[in-house]
């Protein structure tokens, strides 16, 4: 029985001849016709085909089954309700297989792996249930590979019960290994979503214990520079408290008294629209006027009365401190924040000073990379370019206080609006309240994201511990990982936050 002709092609969909693939292609392949076509698709014709005539079946919970048994309970627990359809999933990255020989010549496989377990319902969304491992021996019979023993063990629930879909739509990796194990891991994952960089500062007792760059392939230098799209904000907001905390602003003035956008000059809310408005997302102003039918800027609330998320409140804000300051917000950003910290490749917009030799430009789902827009003037909601050492310089600074008057830096991080069930809104940065377990004390949490086309980044901030982890990434793809790298590290803490952003 030789190598080259151990897989026949049969009337079976998707079975390719043995010379095609190597051992693993042909054992993934044969793990997918079992699970995809007849565990997930009922297609039990190609169950038939599959399994040897010998087959076994030992499951840590349900026991030992053989082959009519172990059909009689795929028809009935596995295929018996299409209103709540058993779904499972390979791992990636989770697979191994060993070969078999006799004498020199292959004659079985053991393959092992773990599986995502998931309930589809009627309506095709599918949440996720629980994890297990499995080992399978592969048997050549008649230049076929045949199922021959399953052990089906270690049955886990869910380690994140989603609260909704949105969780596994926009936060699930798909990737089942413990990420930080191996390099090779985090490689894998990143290729797996197309994902160029990452580059991730890890804040432990108030001091960045770890700065790291990790890549599909070459991963880009330590001080690499990325755009943060919305991560602007919460140094905006920053750079804002402190003028207020110098005596050189005031949270509750009007900002009409420095700045009249035309669009908004006869609106009567306008007198009412104030700082704390806008860095709470109160402002009563849409995301952006552009998207507005007619690209014009107006009030749709009064300011104060409600959430809503804004980037033209900032960009408002913005105008009104250049005006009454006289400076650009840059020069202003560069005497309050910047300098002092020695944030050295953090700016508003692109100048000399930014090496675009260390430029991340960003990259789209399918992993091609994006035009660089070389914006030239500051806004106080996105474009902001920074480093990861340079953003994390700023969280440690936020953690400590900022060296604001500890009443102005309460203001800052009391809740100040409702946003959902689970979080509120406080003076730039969104705040979750994170409940006692028995590993952890409650804690709040201070968050904010960024994402722009093929940008997508994350930064967590907890003041009372002095932790936090920046996320800065250029692929569309990056949301993928925040769930899954924000859960391992921080256990049941990170479950809780990840949690809590779809409620």
């Amino acid at each position: 029985m030789k190598f080259t002709i151990v897989l026949l092609l049969l009337a079976t969909p998707g079975l390719v001849k043995a010379t095609d693939q190597d051992l693993h292609q042909q054992l993934e392949h044969m793990d997918a016709l079992l699970f995809e076509n007849a565990f997930n698709q009922c297609d039990l014709d190609v169950l038939e085909r599959i399994t040897h005539t010998d087959f076994e079946f030992y499951h840590d919970q349900g026991g030992e089954q053989d082959r009519a048994e172990f059909f009689a309970a795929i028809r009935k627990n596995i295929c018996g309700n299409p209103d709540a359809k058993p779904i499972r999933k390979l791992a990636p990255g989770t697979l191994t297989v060993f070969p078999m020989y006799d004498d020199g010549e292959l004659y079985a496989a053991l393959q092992s792996g773990e599986h995502d377990f998931y309930i589809r319902a009627a309506d095709q969304s599918m949440v996720k249930t629980g994890t297990a491992r499995f080992t399978s021996l592969w048997a050549l019979h008649n230049t076929q590979w045949l199922l021959k023993r399953v052990l089906s063990y270690d049955h886990q629930p869910s380690t994140i019960v989603y609260p909704s879909q949105a969780v596994e739509r926009d936060m699930d990796a798909g990737f089942r290994p413990a990420l930080f194990d191996t390099e090779r891991r985090i490689s894998a994952l990143l290729k797996q979503h197309h994902i160029p960089s990452i580059g991730m500062g890890v804040i432990e007792g108030g001091r960045l214990q770890q700065l790291r760059m990790f890549a599909a392939e070459q991963a880009p230098p330590l001080d690499a520079i990325y755009k943060v799209a919305s991560l602007t904000k919460p140094i905006a907001a920053l750079v804002t408290l402190k003028l207020v905390n110098e005596g050189r602003w005031d949270l509750d003035s009007p900002l009409s008294r420095y700045f009249v956008d035309p669009d908004v000059a006869k609106s009567a809310e306008l007198r009412s629209l104030t700082t704390r408005h806008v860095l709470s997302h109160q402002s009563g102003f849409p995301n952006w006027r552009y998207l507005s039918p007619n690209n014009t800027l107006r009030f749709e609330f009064k300011p104060g009365t409600r959430y809503q998320y804004s980037g033209e409140g900032f960009e408002y804000l913005r105008k009104a401190i250049e005006a009454k300051l006289g400076q650009p917000f840059e020069d202003v950003a560069q005497q309050t924040l910047f300098e002092p910290l020695a944030m050295l490749d953090t700016h508003f917009y692109w100048h000399d000073q930014v090496d675009a030799r260390r430029f991340q430009p960003g990259h789209d789902a399918d992993g091609k990379k994006l035009p660089v827009a070389r914006h030239t003037r500051a806004n106080a909601a996105a474009n902001l370019l920074t480093t990861v050492e340079d953003y994390a310089k700023f969280m440690i600074y936020l953690s400590a206080g900022a060296e604001l008057d500890p009443s102005l830096f309460a203001e800052m991080v009391r809740p100040h609006v409702d946003v959902s069930q689970a979080s509120t809104f406080a003076l730039g940065w969104q705040r979750f309240d994170i409940a006692s377990t028995d590993s952890q004390p409650s804690e709040y949490v201070l968050q904010h994201t960024g994402g722009d086309p093929g940008v997508k980044t994350i930064a967590v901030l907890m003041p009372q511990s002095q932790r936090g982890l920046v996320l800065l990434s250029n692929s569309e793809n990056a949301t993928k990982l925040w769930g899954k790298i924000i859960s391992e590290h921080y256990g049941t803490l990170g479950i809780s936050l990840t949690n809590a952003n779809f409620q």
